[in-house]
């Protein structure tokens, strides 16, 4: 019980930080106001329709993953696994969804848990090397859009730092998933050794699931699998990309396409702190990129992060409690189920 104080108390002050940054800046909050009601109504509801596109992409993606366990897996319960998890992620500190989109899917199609974790893990890793690799890019093509995206050295500096960063972290990942893979018993036996200071049931629950994680990661010894995957990543992230550009549109803020690729790299960044709803470090991250690479007014920054952080909040959750009500569940199910899957 103490534990789970002291990380919800971590976490809220976590939170409480990046929003006082976040906030700050904001010189008018009459003038944010006006930003934030200031839409293309005809364009704002082809937002809020599109909304939940990445939930389909990503949901056609994992197919992919869980292909080696079981071949016809239902892509409702994959879309409903997406959509549910990230409500709880929405509406929960510690990024809860994560585990129970894994467990949820366990569970309806009659796999084994630690396969389906095994599956997260992998998307995100080829979530940061499909964004590494698109910032890439985009950073190497600065010849070609410079006299239009006129970025201060600074800037420049800090994407290559934060996409070096990003890229090390998921090389990382990925360098001890392979471990793992194609050196299974030396891996689990190093495990082992370093478990035994835990009682002998949890160490055991460990291996256990570390053995499904372990299966879970079959379809890197499928080529086509594995570059099928690779394609529909970026499948995935050139949609959600797509669905900024039209926000943005809707706010009659007109950017290019593909200079939009280095503010998502951000959001992603800020997204990633387990703060409740992705509160704090995306707000943060979010108006970071508005303003320093695109130079729009500090005000109408915090008007257009409110209002996409808002759209996704309230377009997810009102398909993640859809669905919930369809099979008869709380929220407070998904986060006990949640928190038996840290345990």
């Amino acid at each position: 019980m103490k534990k789970t104080w002291v990380r919800v108390t971590l976490v809220l002050l976590l939170t409480a930080v990046l929003l006082f940054f976040f906030v700050k800046s904001v010189k008018d909050w009459g003038e944010v106001w006006r930003f934030l009601t200031h839409a293309n109504l005809g364009i704002f509801l082809l937002v809020l329709l599109l909304a939940p596109l990445h939930l389909v992409t990503r949901a056609y993606r994992w197919k992919y993953l869980l292909i080696h366990e079981k071949k016809n897996v239902k892509f409702y319960n994959l879309f409903a696994g997406n959509a549910i998890g990230f409500t709880v992620t929405f509406l929960l500190p510690g990024r809860l969804g994560e585990i129970v989109k894994p467990l949820y899917v366990a569970r309806k199609e009659g796999v084994r848990a630690g396969f389906t974790m095994g599956t997260v893990i992998v998307e995100r890793i080829f979530d940061m090397f499909t964004m590494c690799f698109l910032l890439g890019v985009f950073l190497l093509a600065r010849p070609l859009y410079e006299s239009k995206l006129q970025l201060e050295a600074d800037t420049y500096s800090k994407l290559y730092l934060w996409g070096i960063m990003g890229l090390a972290l998921a090389s990382l990942l990925l360098a001890v998933s392979l471990f793992f893979y194609f050196f299974r018993e030396k891996a689990l036996a190093i495990t082992a050794r370093l478990m035994k200071p835990l009682p002998e049931k949890l160490s055991q629950k460990i291996l256990k699931l570390l053995h499904e994680f372990i299966d879970g990661l079959k379809f890197f010894h499928s080529l086509g699998n594995l570059l099928t995957y690779l394609g529909l990543s970026f499948v995935v992230w050139l949609g959600i990309i797509f669905w900024y550009w039209v926000f943005f549109q809707a706010y009659r803020v007109s950017l290019p396409y593909f200079f939009l690729i280095p503010y998502i790299f951000l959001t992603m960044i800020g997204a990633s702190f387990p703060t409740p709803g992705m509160i704090g470090g995306f707000h943060s991250f979010s108006q970071l990129g508005l303003t320093a690479l695109f130079k729009i007014d500090p005000d109408q920054a915090v008007g257009l992060t409110v209002a996409v952080h808002a759209v996704q909040l309230v377009m997810t959750c009102l398909v993640g409690f859809g669905i919930l009500w369809r099979e008869g569940l709380t929220l407070f199910q998904l986060k006990k189920l949640g928190e038996s899957g840290e345990s």
